[in-house]
């Protein structure tokens, strides 16, 4: 059994959640599933469209498969049976869908369990060569330099006061010079007289 194609998406009927993907058909088409993770049900993708419709079997499946991309597929339950048809469209656009029998839905469970796991370790290999090459895109140096500031308090202490760090500020005492703080002034502020007389 192939592995799912997907891609995947995931629908709402009634209470229940469903996983939609498709896998390649031995034709030109697709196979569309369904699955609550106990029953499986199946559809031909673009190798008729229903009866009735006027559109080309490409155009059926290309609906379809938009709908599900935009999350605006909807999934209706029957005895047996399912609908999936994109929502605010026309019933040419349903997709029927027959429920599998046990043996072959326990296989499909087991094939889209199988693949999924393995695309999740391909997706981790993936992470970790990227996760590698930017580590290793940063010179040595660099990369010291950057590892040790993350633990390093910061020596500025202009930064960690206009930060408003946690330390008690110092009070000012009268007298004591803004410009050079710790000095006291020789004479008077004398402030600047903007009348002319």
């Amino acid at each position: 059994m192939a592995e799912p194609a997907g891609p995947f998406h995931l629908l709402q009927a009634g209470p229940g959640r469903y996983l939609c993907y498709c896998r390649p058909g031995p034709g030109p088409g697709a196979t569309v599933y369904v699955t609550d993770a106990l029953e499986v049900w199946a559809g031909e993708l673009g190798v008729r469209p229903p009866l009735g419709c006027r559109c080309r079997p490409e155009e059926h499946g290309m609906k379809l498969r938009e709908a599900l991309g935009r999350g605006a597929a909807s999934l209706s339950l029957g005895e047996g049976k399912a609908t999936l048809q994109p929502r605010d469209e026309a019933q040419c656009s349903a997709l029927d869908l027959f429920k599998l029998p046990v043996a072959e839905a326990r296989s499909q469970l087991q094939a889209l369990l199988f693949g999924m796991a393995g695309r999740v370790k391909s997706l981790e290999r993936h992470l970790e060569a990227v996760v590698e090459t930017l580590a290793s895109s940063c010179s040595p140096e660099k990369n010291a330099v950057w590892s040790q500031q993350l633990f390093l308090p910061d020596p500025s202490p202009r930064r960690n006061r206009s930060a408003g760090s946690a330390l008690s500020a110092k009070r000012r005492i009268p007298g004591e010079s803004l410009i050079n703080p710790g000095f006291k002034s020789k004479r008077a502020p004398s402030g600047v007289d903007f009348e002319d007389s």
